[in-house]
């Protein structure tokens, strides 16, 4: 089973998570896509059989600006992930934007799920403050969510939780 990860990440946070994922699945470095810098086209998602896809949440719930080029392409050239594992992970502030906390994640898990992948790591939302999220779906998290900005104190468990559901689940 062949892992990539996947991030489009602004301050940090997003790609802290893909390194805590690289290090306990033990992903090589050149398996660590940083979707600005590294991504080239979404050919790159064929060498896989795992996609940990991570993106910061932006404005009125928007993907990080990597991913909109790449999100365009997959859905215009419609590829098969059946057969693919998908888990999501990003950032956000269920503060300032409440409204619209993680929605990143739902936008991911809509169109790698809608190209036939499965997804794995949804997590209870009783954890989180938020007024609406896109990443709700059927009552949980449909991946990881952190906020750095109000609760950095539950960045580390929340990740090594995840984890662990991960784990179960692969």
């Amino acid at each position: 089973m062949k892992i990539g990860i996947f991030v489009g990440t602004a301050g940090g946070t997003s790609m802290k998570i893909a390194k805590a994922l690289a290090k306990e699945f033990d992903v090589d470095s050149d398996d660590v896509i940083n979707m600005e810098e590294d991504f080239d086209d979404v050919e790159q998602f064929e060498d896989y059989d795992v996609l940990f896809l991570g993106s910061s949440t932006w404005g009125k719930g928007e993907v990080h600006f990597s991913w909109v080029d790449p999100i365009l392409e997959l859905e215009s050239e419609k590829p098969d992930f059946s057969g693919k594992t998908v888990a999501f992970f990003g950032a956000g502030d269920c503060k300032k934007h409440g409204e619209h906390f993680c929605s990143a994640l739902g936008k991911l898990h809509t169109t790698f799920t809608g190209l036939g992948a499965t997804a794995i790591g949804f997590i209870p939302k009783e954890d989180y403050l938020y007024e609406f999220s896109l990443a709700e779906i059927d009552g949980k998290f449909c991946g990881l969510g952190i906020d750095e900005h109000n609760e950095k104190g539950k960045t580390k468990e929340r990740i090594s939780n995840w984890i662990e559901v991960l784990k179960s689940e692969l």
